[in-house]
Order: C-alpha cells, then sequence, then structure tokens
C-alpha cells in the first residue's frame, strides 16, 4: 500500500502535498454512508483530511475533536474570510454560495466579525421563547392536519420544511410573499443546483424585505437588526438574512428529520411515543452528536501555510470543520448522549451560533407536536431504503415517508 500524501515528508514551510488523492465529500456514496467515510479517514489520514468540496475545489476536512477545538478557537490564524481563495474559484462553481464572501459574521474578522455579531446576538436575544412556542403550535397543527387523515407523509416536503421556514419567516417579519422567493433562492444554494441564480433570487428578496421594514419596522428580528447601533446598510442588512435564512431553514429541518429518524427506529425512543423513558431532548441530543444537519461546515482560510498535527495545510485553501466525524472522533466519543452537550453541531469559539435556544425550542417543540398528533407514527420503508442527499455540508435525507392510523384533524385555536 503506498504511503499517504499528509505522512509524506515536506520542507519547512511547504503546505501539504496537494497532488495525492483526495476524498470526494459531493459523491452519493460518501452520502450514503458518511461514518463508514471518516472511519476509514480516520485509518488513512488521522485528524486532518484531503478532500474535495466539488470537482477541482480542494480543503481540508478536520475530523480530530481536539484540533477542531484548536482551529475553531484561533481566529487569528484560522480567519473566516474567504476573499482570497475566490479569487481563483470560478463564478459557476456550485458551492461558491455556501462559501463566498458576504459582510456578515460568518464571513469576516476582525472588527467587521464583532460589529456583525453583536448586531446579531442583540436582536436574536429578544425573541420571547414562551411567544416562539406559541408560533410553532399555530403552525404545526394545521400542517398536522392537512394529512393526519391520509394514513400517510412525507414528514418533510409536508411537515419539516414548511414548519421552520414559516416560523423563520415569522421571526423575522418575511411576508409569505417574499418568503416563498427565499425558499426557492435558498433551496438552490444549498443544493448546488443553479445555485448562482438561487442567490440572485434570494438576493432581490430580502433586499425587498429590508425595505419593506425600514417603512414598517415590527417586533421582528429584521427591524431589530434595522434599528441596532451598528447601523447596518441595506446590502449589510441583505447579508445578514442571508445567514439567518441559511442556518434557519435547511440546518433545523434535518435536524427535525433526523430526529424523528432516530426515534422511529431506535427502541430507546420508539416507546418514548407510548410513554418511554427517553425524552425528544434525549434524542434531539444524540443527533446532534452522531448526525449533526450540518456535518462539515465552519469553514477557515488560514493567512499562511500553518503546521498542525504534523500535516502543513496550505494557505487561503478551506480548511473544515467535520462535527460529525470531530463528535464521533474515538479519542471522545463515549457513547453517552444524555445531558451531554460537548459537541461540535453549534460550533465553538467566535462564530459559535447565537440562536441554539432557538433552535432547539423549534425543534423540540415541532417533534412533539406531530408525536402528541399521530403517536403511532411509523416509518413506510424499510430504514435502509431512505436515501440521503449528495453534498459536502450537509447530513440530510430526500424525505421520511410515514404510516400512521388515520385521525380526525386537531382542533384549531
Amino acid at each position: 500500500m503506498t504511503t499517504p500524501p499528509r505522512s509524506c515528508p515536506v520542507q519547512h514551510g511547504s503546505p501539504i502535498d496537494t497532488e495525492g488523492p483526495r476524498v470526494s465529500l459531493y459523491s452519493e456514496e460518501f452520502a450514503a454512508d458518511p461514518h463508514l467515510a471518516y472511519r476509514e479517514m480516520r485509518r488513512q489520514y488521522g485528524s486532518l483530511v484531503p478532500v474535495n468540496l466539488a470537482p477541482d475545489v480542494p480543503a481540508t476536512l478536520v475530523i480530530g475533536y481536539h484540533t477542531a477545538l484548536r482551529i475553531l478557537n484561533d481566529p487569528e490564524h484560522f480567519p473566516a474570510d474567504p476573499r482570497t481563495w475566490q479569487k481563483g474559484v470560478p463564478g459557476e462553481c456550485p458551492i461558491l454560495p455556501m462559501l463566498e464572501w458576504r459582510p456578515n459574521a460568518l464571513r469576516s474578522a476582525g472588527l467587521d466579525h464583532s460589529k456583525y455579531r453583536q448586531a446579531n446576538v442583540a436582536a436574536i436575544a429578544e425573541v420571547d421563547l414562551h411567544s416562539l412556542h406559541a408560533t410553532v403550535e399555530r403552525i404545526a397543527i394545521p400542517l398536522i392536519n392537512a394529512f393526519c387523515q391520509d394514513g400517510a407523509a412525507d414528514l418533510i416536503s409536508q411537515y419539516a420544511f414548511p414548519l421552520t421556514f414559516a416560523v423563520l419567516n415569522a421571526v423575522l417579519g418575511c411576508s409569505p410573499e417574499i418568503g416563498q422567493q427565499v425558499a426557492t433562492g435558498m433551496a438552490a444554494i444549498f443544493e448546488g443546483v443553479n445555485a448562482d441564480k438561487g442567490n440572485a433570487m434570494l438576493t432581490d428578496a430580502l433586499f425587498e424585505l429590508v425595505n419593506t421594514k425600514r417603512k414598517e419596522p415590527g417586533d421582528d428580528i429584521t427591524s431589530r437588526l434595522l434599528a441596532h447601533p451598528a447601523k447596518l446598510d441595506d446590502v449589510e442588512m441583505i447579508h445578514q438574512l442571508v445567514t439567518l435564512y441559511g442556518a434557519g431553514i435547511e440546518p433545523q429541518q434535518n435536524l427535525i428529520v433526523n430526529t424523528l429518524l432516530l426515534m422511529l427506529t431506535d427502541d430507546r425512543f420508539a416507546g418514548n411515543v407510548l410513554g418511554g423513558s427517553l425524552s425528544t431532548r434525549d434524542a434531539l441530543d444524540e443527533v446532534l452528536f452522531t448526525d449533526p444537519p450540518m456535518a462539515n461546515y465552519c469553514v477557515s482560510y488560514p493567512r499562511q501555510p500553518i503546521l498542525i498535527d504534523g500535516v502543513w495545510l496550505p494557505a487561503h485553501q478551506p480548511v473544515v470543520i467535520s462535527m460529525s466525524g470531530c463528535n464521533n472522533d474515538p479519542t471522545i466519543s463515549v457513547g453517552e448522549y444524555v445531558d451531554n452537550r460537548s459537541h461540535l453541531a453549534w460550533s465553538v469559539g467566535p462564530h459559535a451560533c447565537p440562536a441554539r435556544s432557538m433552535a432547539y425550542l423549534i425543534v423540540q417543540d415541532a417533534i412533539d407536536q406531530l408525536l402528541d398528533a399521530l403517536p403511532e407514527l411509523g416509518l413506510a420503508v424499510a430504514p435502509g431504503e431512505l436515501s440521503w442527499r449528495p453534498g459536502p455540508f450537509h447530513r440530510a435525507l430526500v424525505s421520511l415517508p410515514v404510516v400512521f392510523p388515520k385521525s380526525p384533524p386537531l382542533n384549531v385555536f
């Protein structure tokens, strides 16, 4: 067997050999069984893995937990600003909208990062979680009523997506009409299909939302961002909203679905629907460890070649944290997930998710509403027949078909 590239001797100051084989994170084979892929990566490469995020888009994937903590907590050596990197990336690259520079906290460093981060944290902190609980219930019940008499449903298209989307529109103060354009554009970006057109559609819709809220502010995150002392202009506002929609639709949808899959296929949770001992929150915490909805993200771009774990990482090439790979690192994974929140699903350090409390509430309430209404819910197919969507960043099912005894509609209050 040939020596893998990471262990080849390199001269001091030179980057990792980029000519060797790379693992494809966008293939259907990777999507079908990423955990097998992570184990093979760990065996062959250790904590740092040469990967391709898309054809001819090289990166380093971090699958070592302690290595990830070091990187996430070192924004000086691992800044999140991708502008030097993206100069060499074709505009039609399918993952560019997910990684390109935007004037927001996720893609900025230094004072710019602080400015955007403070505005977002302040706007999110004022969300009333009690009102949010009522909002989730108000949105969930009509969705359940739309299929509860059918005895079958796809929980992604008929429940998880429309629920997370409608809840996010509510907290952002976005009308359904503008929101529909946002959803279409965001879907294209995440899928990497017509991503550039999706990006343009998303930008146009959010520009309309910002103009609406400048004229008629309300009790919502968009209005609070506009009123913040940072005095964000229209372009900055659009990119704050891009981040919020990106974090609030796809990852939350996937977290709902992946948690439901665990609860419907694992005997420890299957009993929960009928009064078992493990709760929705327990299942949620386990999925955040084992199958987080954003499996690989938290991207940074070293300013110069840097030596980590005996490997030289090139300057201005993406370093991607595998939350899934790191959480399942054998050096820290003990298989105990109840009340264990040391996972990296929300990231850590200066770019940690500021909306964790909101996300927990939305996802847990969405699942509990569904299981309270349809306690005999079951998968319509064998687990092995489910398909996972290819893509370097998400852990996402194509569909989650379920069956259940036909039930009368719930009362709408």
